[in-house]
């Protein structure tokens, strides 16, 4: 014991190191809180890729991306129009906070999920804090691809459900189209991604009964090679020639990937399901990662999910990574279709690898 530390002392008090005395104190077990959604907003650029665009420039047809991805168009920032990573972000939240009708100066914590930040430091959230005078609140991006909504959204969670916090916000963000290679080389990834950020206002609430009921995350290193953006030959997988991987662009095995997401997917909402003791009928909604059709399909027909209870926007914004998820919720929330007492599951997988859920009581 260093002569820092308390020395117990009779009669229920303790000691100081300098000889005081205080009276011993039993710390009381932080009363849970519930947590609720104040608060929504997206951003997407005007500016489309279409699949008739694409035609033009790669050889794909409208046809083979509509069946194989469910995908029509897909957004693109424009610089001359300042659209990047953060500002997308910025316009997020300002429309959730708007929503929520507080100013930022209430928020206590921003975390940006985000792949395609445009500097190295300080992170999105910093600047988004400084850009809508968040003033002290605690700031951080969380790099899981399109897991990483989801990720944040758990963190955030737990941190107001203990009593750290009161008010969050969380935001997902992809400027992920500076990263296509528009070639016909490049197609199979360049037909997928699109950029947009979504983003959530949370807060405690007096009904411990509100909030997350179950989630999970979740991660397998070793699938990290099937989906990546190298910068330096050096972090290309062992025996990858650098000649067939350009630096700065998205890399995908879209066998191995389709793979993992089909199978992950369907076993991560099996897993929520009876973390929580609910059958899937009893779930309003299911946000998911908006990847690609024919997986959404594949796990909406094993669990017998209607077509109403499992949201699809892909056709319209492409696969928008760690922003698909908060892009649909803000979606379905704007259109009036989430209600008290709803349970709400949202989902999302991808690269590192990458999976994650969290069901959620309204």
């Amino acid at each position: 014991m260093s002569s820092h530390d308390a020395i117990p002392a009779p009669g229920g008090e303790h000691a100081s190191a300098g000889g005081g005395h205080y009276p011993a104190h039993t710390p009381k077990a932080p009363r849970v809180a519930g947590v609720e959604f104040i608060g929504t907003g997206s951003y997407l650029p005007e500016d489309k890729i279409t699949n008739a665009g694409l035609e033009r420039i790669m050889d794909t047809t409208d046809e083979w991306i509509v069946q194989r991805t469910g995908i029509r168009e897909r957004r693109k920032a424009d610089p001359a129009k300042h659209e990047s990573a953060w500002t997308m972000a910025s316009g997020a939240l300002e429309n959730a906070l708007a929503d929520a009708r507080i100013p930022a100066d209430q928020l206590d914590l921003i975390i940006v999920a985000t792949v395609s930040s445009e500097m190295a430091t300080p992170s999105v959230a910093s600047r988004i804090a400084n850009r809508l005078k968040a003033g002290k609140a605690a700031a951080f991006d969380l790099a899981a691809a399109c897991s990483g909504w989801v990720y944040g959204l758990n963190v955030a969670h737990e941190m107001i459900r203990g009593g750290g916090i009161t008010t969050a916000a969380v935001i997902g963000t992809e400027h992920l189209t500076q990263y296509m290679d528009y070639s016909t080389a490049g197609r199979g990834c360049a037909i997928l991604f699109g950029d947009g950020a979504g983003a959530a206002v949370l807060r405690r609430a007096a009904d411990p009964a509100k909030g997350a009921i179950a989630w999970s995350m979740h991660g397998d290193g070793t699938g990290w090679k099937d989906l990546y953006i190298p910068r330096r030959p050096d972090d290309l997988p062992e025996g990858t020639d650098p000649a067939a991987v350009k630096m700065g662009q998205m890399f995908m095995n879209g066998r191995e990937v389709f793979k993992f997401a089909v199978g992950t997917f369907q076993s991560l909402i099996a897993e929520t399901l009876d973390k929580a003791g609910v059958r899937a009928e009893s779930v309003a909604h299911f946000v998911c990662h908006q990847s690609n059709v024919r997986i959404l399909e594949a796990a909406r027909e094993r669990f017998g999910i209607p077509q109403d209870k499992l949201y699809v926007n892909i056709h319209r914004v492409g696969n928008t990574s760690a922003a698909s998820v908060p892009i649909c919720f803000d979606e379905l929330r704007r259109a009036g279709r989430i209600h008290p007492g709803d349970k709400v599951m949202f989902l999302a997988f991808g690269a590192g690898l990458t999976w994650s859920s969290s069901l959620w009581q309204f």
